[in-house]
């Protein structure tokens, strides 16, 4: 750990497989034994399981509130993707920095480490507090903890940056998340007296439909916020499983729908619209063929948006560390909108483009790098002088 740079720790952080299905421990454990070296103390808030754990650590004063650097340790699967070099190792190509997570988001994690050392050795005025979650990719599951804690605690911190990545442009907002899934039970027989069966996957194709429709009212022009793109709600089915064979009517039948909520709409009416609709019309008509025939809906995850206001404390800051106050949002969510419902007003600025996440061969440049590194300098500067 000699070389402490931000290139440097971003190739450590590469070289742990933290997709959401594994353990994120051996990174952090790296992580927190960086910080141990240089004087600063780690607590981890584990899963129910020990499998995983965020870390929480402060430097600086902890009688102030002072600004939480969030990122999530963990990263999407490589399988199916068609990957020119080694996915968990750091190739540099043309001022480029290949890996899985580079982007999205060890690369904000290592700007963060490799900016440890000046704010331990700043005379803070306000604390610096670092936030690595686990399982953000899944629905935003790990922070929860972590942030259930902070809410119990005096001071809480005054203000999030979300370091997801932006280009390092200033974010206020993003739409908030809502998964489900339908599980519908039927009744099978042969396809030659398909009418005596009750079909599973003619009834969840009708409750589809139902989801299209109330995605093109949520698309009316009433319901629009320019400041999204798309400007509207929307509500996409993402997965479906039924049927063995086709000569049975089938019995089981299951989709996987998702709501992008703008900040304010609340997702789950429409989940609500949708069981209304399974309840009071179709399950009547599945019964009268079959009486135990059933729809159950269960949720998957769920996070709230954001909407920062671009008046308060937080945005003043963000616009002062990134250098500009031309705030916009972003289409993808992160746990930004639990913090702020924590308490916490959050921001979101990163290095990177969410153009390469999630894609084989993703990258984040060199330059977007040292762009990050002076940001938390200027950050720095800014809480020495608060």
């Amino acid at each position: 750990m000699n070389d402490r740079s931000s290139r440097a720790l971003l190739a450590e952080l590469i070289g742990f497989d933290t997709v959401s299905r594994e353990s994120n421990l051996d990174m952090i454990e790296f992580v927190r034994q960086y910080l141990a070296e240089l004087g600063v103390e780690s607590e981890l808030f584990y899963n129910a399981e020990r499998t995983k754990a965020n870390l929480f650590a402060t430097i600086g004063p902890r009688e102030r509130g002072g600004i939480v650097l969030s990122g999530h340790t963990d990263v999407v699967p490589v399988e199916g993707q068609a990957w020119t070099v080694d996915a968990f190792r750091l190739t540099e190509r043309d001022g480029r920095l290949y890996g899985r997570g580079t982007a999205d988001m060890k690369g904000f994690i290592a700007s963060v480490l490799a900016a440890v050392p000046t704010f331990v050795e700043r005379e803070l005025t306000l604390p610096v507090h670092l936030a690595f979650s686990y399982d953000e990719e899944v629905g935003c599951l790990g922070v929860r903890p972590m942030l259930a804690e902070l809410e119990r605690r005096t001071p809480k911190p005054a203000l999030c940056l979300i370091g997801e990545p932006t280009e390092l442009k200033p974010v206020l907002g993003h739409k908030g998340k809502l998964a489900m899934r339908c599980h519908v039970k039927g009744a099978p027989c042969h396809s030659a007296y398909a009418p005596y069966g009750v079909n599973a996957i003619q009834y969840a194709a009708r409750m589809i439909g139902r989801l299209e429709e109330i995605g093109e009212q949520l698309a009316q022009p009433e319901h629009h916020d320019e400041r999204f793109d798309p400007p509207f709600s929307t509500v996409q089915t993402g997965v479906i499983k039924g049927g063995r064979a086709l000569n049975i009517v089938p019995a089981e039948c299951e989709f996987d729908f998702e709501v992008r909520a703008l900040p304010g709409f609340n997702a789950h009416q429409v989940a609500d619209e949708l069981q209304t609709y399974a309840e009071g019309e179709l399950l009547t008509k599945m019964r009268a063929v079959k009486s135990d025939a059933d729809i159950r809906f269960h949720s998957l995850s769920a996070y709230p948006g954001l909407a920062t206001s671009p008046d308060s404390e937080a945005a003043r800051l963000l616009a002062l560390i990134s250098g500009s106050n031309e705030f916009g949002t972003v289409a993808f969510g992160t746990e930004g909108g639990l913090f702020d419902e924590a308490g916490i007003p959050t921001v979101v600025c990163g290095p990177g483009s969410m153009d390469q996440g999630h894609k084989p061969d993703e990258f984040i440049t060199s330059e977007q790098l040292s762009a990050c590194d002076a940001m938390l300098t200027r950050l720095a500067d800014h809480l020495s002088a608060a």
